[in-house]
């Protein structure tokens, strides 16, 4: 599966089958967690055993409490720190799809039952619940193109291409608070419109467009 067909396939799941993740998926979840791990700086960590982080009653409600296993999205504290979280955890996000996982990027949840390892310099910024879905998630309703660039002149295909992936990157409450200005020809930024764990959605806004782009940005 390609990062893009990855991108196309993945939803939100929040409600989990009791079977824990295989051990040999386990090994290729803890390699590429050290691969962006090291590419990154950040602390991300793959806590196979959730335990009680979904224990509240919302959690309980929306079938979180099931998820048997969680990412936990920690690096040291810095002013890009939640968009890199973002960026790299929605690559980990899209690779735990090539390996048929579901997942849910997950604000709330019991950071004191979590068991990841914070350091007194770094930051837990949100977590990532993985597993097996009772279902593999819905479409869910997305702005328009408009909507969401700010563009003079002609847009190249590349651009094009990656709004499109960027239209279906997973935001907080869906709420797609992002701007894409595209600006010269080449100039690509990414424009931060406030709301609940927004930097974290830039960051993984950024990751989908630079996937169907096929530029860095």
């Amino acid at each position: 599966m390609t990062e893009i067909e990855a991108i196309k396939a993945r939803h939100s799941v929040r409600s989990y089958k009791p079977q824990m993740i295989e051990p040999e998926k386990i090994i290729q979840l803890r390699a590429k967690v050290s691969e962006l791990n090291a590419e990154s700086g950040l602390h991300l960590q793959f806590i196979e055993d959730a335990g009680r982080i979904y224990n509240n009653l919302i959690n309980r409600a929306r079938g979180l409490g099931s998820a048997p296993s969680v990412i936990a999205c920690v690096g040291r504290a810095s002013d890009d720190l939640e968009q890199k979280i973002g960026y790299y955890g929605e690559k980990l996000v899209l690779f735990a799809q090539s390996l048929g996982l579901n997942t849910c990027w997950t604000g709330g949840f019991n950071h004191k039952t979590i068991s990841a390892e914070v350091a007194p310099d770094e930051k837990l910024v949100i977590a990532i619940a993985i597993g097996y879905g009772k279902d593999q998630g819905k479409v869910r309703k997305s702005k328009t193109f408009e909507q969401v660039v700010e563009a003079a002149g002609e847009r190249p295909d590349w651009f094009n291409q990656g709004v499109e992936m960027a239209l279906l990157a997973p935001t907080a409450i869906n709420q797609q608070k992002f701007v894409i200005k595209f600006a010269d020809g080449e100039k690509v930024e990414f424009i931060d419109k406030g709301g609940p764990f927004s930097k974290v959605d830039i960051g993984i806004v950024k990751c989908h467009f630079e996937i169907g782009s096929g530029k860095k940005i």
